[in-house]
């Protein structure tokens, strides 16, 4: 079951911070005697960057389909914010190409302004801004087919952000980028996510990326999907990632979170062979 908190409106302010953005309660995900998810519950307060980590086939996927209403739980309740009049409750990011070929970049950073009636000049001012932010702005009648897989990724994000929702779902956007586009884009993201400091809920493999992008990091266990721990990252905003990297801070929460989860993946891998 799926129910709207109270929307406190507005930006975030100090005592605004703590709001709950999203509350799960006992998620239970079946298909059939196959369990995906096993009572997970958790809270996530407005405007934290919440980053899930876990091995393939416990779940993270799945958890996000049902946050943004593409799948339904088999048991349990879940609670999200309630947007602001006119603004969508989330839009996701997808792993791979989510634009629609047919529609030139500001077509398609505009799709979401467009199909809630947003005013011409309201969508001029929102997907301009966020195509300069995103480095578009000289691509903005080109197509897909004429941009690189870091630019088509990167009009996704401005896509997503310009549609100004209260939460931000991202499903591995990054994982098919080569080593160079990745961190470039993940700078980006930092960026334009310091200017409103919307909840995102990002989904990874990289334990290094969800060091560098998140406040707080849920370790999954392999399936069924459980919590096995959250950590906190400390690391102050806003974040230069080279910078990041050479911190003794983040070396030693790569190696916390590394640490609980290298057990998780080799389970996973005893259990895909056959093993248990």
């Amino acid at each position: 079951m799926e129910v709207a908190l109270a929307d406190t409106g507005g930006a975030i302010g100090a005592g605004q911070a703590q709001t709950a953005a999203i509350r799960i309660d006992g998620l239970v995900k079946r298909y059939g005697p196959f369990v995906a998810i096993d009572h997970l519950s958790l809270e996530i307060p407005r405007g934290q960057f919440f980053v899930i980590v876990g091995p393939s086939g416990c779940g993270k996927t799945t958890l996000l389909r049902i946050l943004a209403g593409l799948d339904k739980p088999s048991e349990g309740r879940i609670e999200t914010i309630a947007p602001a009049a006119g603004r969508p409750g989330n839009s996701m990011v997808f792993q791979g190409d989510s634009i629609f070929p047919w529609m030139n970049v500001w077509d398609n950073a505009a799709y979401g302004l467009r199909m809630r009636g947003a005013p011409k000049a309201e969508i001029a001012e929102v997907v301009g801004h966020y195509l300069d932010r995103t480095g578009l702005r000289r691509f903005a009648k080109s197509y897909p087919h004429q941009l690189s897989g870091g630019m088509r990724q990167r009009v996704s994000i401005a896509r997503a952000f310009a549609n100004d929702p209260e939460i931000l779902l991202m499903d591995e956007p990054f994982s098919a980028l080569d080593a160079q586009n990745k961190l470039l884009l993940q700078e980006e993201l930092l960026r334009i996510w310091e200017e409103h400091r919307k909840t995102v809920v990002f989904i990874t493999h990289s334990v290094d990326e969800a060091v560098i992008l998140g406040d707080r990091i849920m370790v999954m266990t392999a399936q069924p999907g459980r919590i096995k721990n959250f950590v906190d990252v400390t690391l102050p905003r806003p974040r230069d990632v080279l910078e990041l990297q050479r911190s003794p801070v983040y070396a030693e929460l790569v190696h916390t979170i590394w640490s609980s989860l290298r057990d998780e993946v080799n389970r996973a891998k005893r259990q895909a062979e056959g093993e248990g």
